[in-house]
């Protein structure tokens, strides 16, 4: 079982895959992986919240709910990255920032200070 076999009998077949005598199809299924995944889209989002909120539900159950309570439909989605910019990169090193350091510090800075800290970093030599 992969995560694309129960986000796909969560949200389109409709498939109990939980009602197996395999032990191994419940051990691999995650439910912040799960829950995660559903919550990118409107229409799922609420019940991905519900489910955070008991995060001791028993596996079964929680894939039980989401089998029952989502309405059948294909959903598909990118999995969010957090992108950082060239310029967060050369902020970063500048100051030997950690990330939240850094992020709080961008708002700060103008477009010249940056490009004083790339010119910097490059090393300097004859161009």
């Amino acid at each position: 079982m992969k995560l694309t076999d129960y986000l796909s009998a969560i949200n389109y077949t409709k498939e109990s895959l939980m009602d197996t005598e395999d032990e191994q199809v419940e051990k691999k299924y995650v439910p912040f992986v799960v829950n995660r995944c559903l919550s990118y889209f409107v229409d799922t989002v609420i019940h991905a919240n519900q489910m955070n909120q008991f995060p001791q539900t028993d596996k079964k159950i929680q894939f039980d709910y989401y089998l029952n309570a989502i309405r059948k439909r294909k959903r598909y989605s990118k999995w969010l990255k957090n992108e950082l910019s060239d310029d967060f990169e050369i902020v970063k090193e500048y100051y030997n920032y950690s990330n939240t350091k850094t992020k709080d510090v961008m708002g700060l800075l103008t477009k010249e200070n940056i490009q004083e800290m790339r010119e910097y970093l490059s090393g300097g030599g004859v161009k």
